[in-house]
């Protein structure tokens, strides 16, 4: 069980590279041009479809930097023993773009939430009250792990232990780095 908890953490690491280069670029400003709402302002029963707050830098970004990552675990961390033991599948084996792609796709499987949001006239970086509120918190923290795992999938098998432990570890993780990124000034909100 630790080698499959140790090597999932692993697998995601890349996800920090992506929340850290695109956490800088908001607080920079760097790269401006890309932060443009997906949905162009286009409207859906006269509420917005995403929300101003889903822009084309973030999947961008988030897949150039987990892209990064994964390139550094592929190309030179694999060639450490110690990490290449706790490789859920040989790295060297995965395709160089499987980093670019698992960060654009989990980043992308935020907008189905915040479509649903828009539909409730609820805020973006805001939840709702009652009972939805556990939904919609779980939601928040774990919608990328859906995009994460789709991409993943073809070459690193989600066996339900994998599952959990990925479960577990973002959201634990996901929340604090959602407040740090806030205090340092990377993110509008602190949820």
């Amino acid at each position: 069980m630790a080698a499959t908890l140790a090597g999932t953490a692993y697998l995601l690491l890349p996800l920090l590279g992506g929340a850290l280069l695109h956490g800088t670029c908001m607080r920079t400003g760097w790269l401006a041009f890309l932060a443009r709402p997906i949905d162009a302002d286009r409207k859906w029963r006269g509420r917005p479809l995403f929300g101003h707050s889903k822009t084309w830098r973030g999947p961008i970004l988030v897949a150039i930097g987990a892209g990064a990552v994964f390139a550094l675990q592929r190309n030179v961390l694999h060639g450490v023993p110690a990490l290449a033991a706790i490789e859920l599948v040989d790295y060297a084996g995965l395709p160089w773009w499987l980093g670019l792609l698992a960060g654009g796709t989990a980043e992308l499987a935020e907008l189905p939430n915040s479509f649903v949001k828009r539909r409730l006239d609820i805020a973006p970086g805001r939840t709702t009250r009652g009972p939805l509120a556990v939904v919609f918190y779980l939601w928040d923290q774990l919608d990328l792990l859906l995009g994460w795992w789709l991409a993943c999938a073809p070459f690193v098998p989600p066996t339900p232990s994998r599952v959990a432990i990925s479960v577990g570890l973002v959201g634990g993780i996901h929340p604090l780095l959602t407040v740090l990124g806030w205090l340092l000034g990377m993110r509008p909100t602190a949820r």
